[in-house]
């Protein structure tokens, strides 16, 4: 594929100054092209309209705003000044918050898993863990990108939202261990995915505030760029008729008013609209506008544009497991910071602190009253009680069995959780619709483990965690008479899915993998390249339309996607602008 990442000087200065210009906007609180969708005209006119203000939205829109006009649509709020999001230690409290104004919108997969999907401008970037690291040079060659670009991309990024974070005594303790159960080399800190122990980025800084891809929103030409937030797009408009392909040309949104509004795309044969909608998200949008397999769109009377099976297929999210470890010393706040990348598929992580259980904080005036902790996705809210039948996970039993764990003493809850995930992953899934409405999750199974290749991975994974645990490096945060059964047993109670256990779980790694199986947040797929977007990730069979965002990856890439995403968004951006750049200066000298 020949290089387009040689940008015109005048491209490189016109971003330098505008970064410069946005210098004051740290935060980003200031944009001044950022509003809510109520204050939307009924019917705009735009070049690019992208849907989804997210990790691959915010950094697509940036960049096509520096040459033409776009339209930003995010369902969700602003992610600044809100606590939730920018404080890490409100990192479970989160994923926990099942409120309608909450940045992450749960849903439990057909398998019984919990998981949460943004609902805010910045996408996952907003409510995941924070670890920042580039995807392999074999992966970016796989899928077919310019690795030189690639490269410029990413360098784009981290300039913005990447650091290096600085170790505690657990998260040290986690490194030292990784190396003395042999996964090695120590590669100290690096973005780059290579195989052995490594420290990688954090989106979140020194002081523990995240910086999420709505950041890169400091890139934009102000004059360039639309946002609106809270805006619910319906569906995407075709024109259709006449024996030709269907071509995209407008979108219906609707504002937290319940107002409709459009907007269409300009006159011009190259302007598009980009679905950045996310895994979940983009399928489900072009079901609902009539792209999709042609029985199931039938089912809801949605009417069809263009029969494609494909959508919804492929569906895929990396398969998480992971041993709590109780500690007899402090241990530190930490999400994700060190990363054991192994020879057999296995990633090996962990966090530790509050972001497992959160102190419990004395009442004032020296009252008797106790707050319930949250326990993050090991909490009766979160993991809804998958010890007791489905029928009996009442609101009710959910609320005593929180106030009995947070009657446990707090050194019950001191330590942290060792987490292997398995690479790919191999097994998939598929997605459908429950109903007509955007704003309601879809139904999605991901099939985890039903493929022996994942399910080998994960007992691979299991084996060098229980060498960590057993190192002299990690001594200080063990207790010497817990046995490895004991912790296998003790993480096996928790409620973290929806799934029934087994009494064998400490015996069989096999079952504990199964029983245990929890989201690391990675799902994937749904509008895969080859199957329902092209090697440029426009939609096959229509025209004016693309998908460019996670749900277009055939495996997740590297040891998490964020970085590669945000990646994505601006490769593509900086490919479209350059093309067309090309292409109409091509049509101008001929003429």
């Amino acid at each position: 594929m020949a290089s387009f990442a040689r940008t015109p000087a005048i491209y490189i200065v016109t971003s330098f100054l505008v970064l410069l210009s946005c210098s004051q906007q740290a935060r980003g609180v200031n944009y001044t092209f950022a509003r809510d969708a109520t204050r939307a005209p009924a019917v705009s006119y735009y070049d690019y309209i992208i849907v989804g203000g997210g990790t691959a939205g915010c950094p697509l829109a940036a960049t096509l705003s520096q040459r033409f006009r776009v339209l930003l649509l995010e369902r969700g709020g602003s992610p600044y000044g809100d606590e939730r999001v920018e404080n890490m230690t409100h990192f479970t409290a989160t994923l926990a918050d099942t409120s309608a104004g909450s940045p992450a919108q749960r849903f439990v997969s057909e398998d019984g898993v919990i998981n949460s999907r943004p609902r805010v401008l910045g996408g996952g970037s907003c409510i995941n863990a924070g670890f920042y690291t580039r995807a392999s040079d074999d992966y970016v060659l796989d899928v077919g990108w310019d690795l030189a670009a690639t490269k410029e991309a990413y360098r784009w990024v981290e300039d913005v939202v990447a650091f290096h974070p600085e170790l505690g005594p657990w998260q040290s303790a986690l490194q030292r261990g990784l190396l003395e159960a042999g996964i090695a080399p120590d590669n100290g800190f690096t973005f780059d995915h290579i195989e052995g122990t490594k420290v990688g980025g954090s989106i979140f800084d020194d002081e523990g505030r995240r910086h999420t891809a709505a950041d890169l929103l400091r890139y934009a030409r102000p004059e360039g760029v639309n946002v609106l937030l809270r805006a619910r797009v319906a569906k995407i408009l075709f024109n259709v008729g006449g024996g030709r392909r269907p071509v995209a040309h407008g979108v219906v949104f609707h504002d937290s008013e319940g107002q409709m509004h459009k907007a269409y795309l300009n006159a011009g044969r190259r302007n598009e609209i980009i679905l950045s909608a996310g895994a979940l998200g983009s399928p489900q949008l072009l079901m609902l506008s009539g792209v999709g397999p042609a029985g199931h769109l039938r089912s809801f009377n949605i009417t069809l544009v263009l029969n494609q099976p494909a959508v919804g297929q492929g569906m895929a999210d990396n398969p998480m497991n992971a041993i709590f470890v109780p500690s007899p010393s402090l241990v530190e706040v930490s999400l994700i910071q060190v990363v054991g990348i192994t020879q057999f598929g296995s990633y090996i992580e962990g966090a530790s602190g509050s972001n497992w259980a959160n102190p419990r904080h004395q009442a004032s005036g020296g009252g008797q009253h106790r707050p319930p902790r949250n326990f993050g996705m090991f909490s009766p809210q979160t993991g809804q009680l998958a010890t007791v039948p489905p029928k009996q996970r009442t609101p009710e039993a959910i609320a005593r069995a929180a106030d009995a764990m947070s009657r446990l003493d707090d050194a019950a809850f001191r330590g942290g959780f060792i987490l292997e995930k398995v690479m790919g992953p191999a097994s998939t899934g598929h997605l459908e619709l429950r109903n007509r409405n955007p704003d309601d999750n879809p139904a999605v199974t991901f099939n985890y483990f039903s493929h022996p290749e994942d399910l080998r991975r994960c007992v691979d994974g299991l084996t060098v965690i229980e060498r960590v645990i057993r190192s002299k490096s990690f001594q200080r945060f063990t207790y010497p008479d817990f046995s490895i059964e004991m912790l296998l047993n003790m993480t096996a109670e928790f409620p973290v899915n929806m799934l029934p256990r087994h009494d064998n779980d400490s015996r069989s790694l096999e079952q504990f993998c199964k029983d245990t199986v929890m989201t690391i947040w990675h799902y994937h797929g749904g509008c895969q390249v080859g199957r329902v977007v092209d090697a440029e990730y426009r939609v096959l069979g229509v025209d004016a339309l693309r998908v460019i965002d996670g749900s277009t990856l055939n495996a997740s890439p590297g040891t998490n996607p964020q970085a590669t995403v945000m990646m994505l968004g601006r490769y593509m951006g900086v490919k479209i602008q350059n093309e067309r750049l090309h292409a109409e200066g091509f049509r101008r000298r001929k003429l």
